[in-house]
């Protein structure tokens, strides 16, 4: 079983300067997959605002999506659909092509992700689907899932640019004092920030899914 990642641009066709944009999604991606090197085929751009990847296990992907959250700037948002499922490529005369249940289910995620955000959770921004023929007990994880990720996704879209960066920086084991010299604040400074964003619990779920020891 793969987990196949589609994610697009929020709101692409408004940025002022796609091309910034792209550039800056880009660095951004590089620098997770630095700090965490857990896919098995890192996010890329397959075309227009779109982007996939592969990941070994759901943790990983959800670990991993996090991380890009907050260390995009806010310029730039994502959604992301997660898809449960075996993948495989089709032939095709410009080479492989991605194709398989994982994708068809990453693609069915993407759009319940929008249609979230036209309705009833605007700030939603991940969200998963488990392909037919799986057992009962991975939809319900599945579902478990979901209802914690529209949790997430609320409080990290409520921060500010610096919160996220200070809780990508303690997700990454990040030292407050390390981090209050890289923002130029002091070490209180950077603890009362944390603190009123939330952050304590969205490091945690990080901790949780990447099986690290807080």
């Amino acid at each position: 079983m793969s987990v196949a990642v589609i994610a697009d641009i929020v709101g692409s066709r408004r940025l002022v300067d796609r091309e910034a944009a792209q550039r800056a999604l880009e660095e951004t991606i590089a620098q997770v997959e630095q700090d965490y090197p857990v896919a098995t085929q890192p996010l890329r751009p397959t075309v227009g605002d779109e982007l996939q990847a592969l990941f070994p296990t759901v943790e990983k992907a959800l670990s991993s999506i996090l991380l890009l959250q907050l260390a995009l700037p806010s310029m730039i948002q994502c959604r992301f659909g997660i898809g449960i499922g075996e993948v495989g490529t089709v032939a095709s005369t410009n080479g492989k092509l991605a194709d398989g249940p994982g994708w068809w289910a990453a693609r069915e995620a993407i759009d319940k992700v929008h249609a979230l955000e036209q309705r009833t959770a605007p700030t939603a921004r991940a969200w998963i689907v488990a392909a037919q023929g799986h057992h009962e007990s991975v939809h319900s994880s599945t579902a478990m899932a979901n209802a914690y990720l529209l949790s997430r996704d609320e409080i990290v879209s409520s921060m500010s640019e610096r919160a996220r960066r200070l809780t990508y920086g303690r997700c990454i084991k990040s030292t407050q004092s390390e981090l209050a010299r890289a923002e130029g604040i002091s070490q209180p400074a950077v603890s009362q920030a944390l603190t009123a964003a939330g952050a304590a619990a969205v490091v945690e779920g990080f901790f949780v899914l990447s099986g690290s020891v807080s």
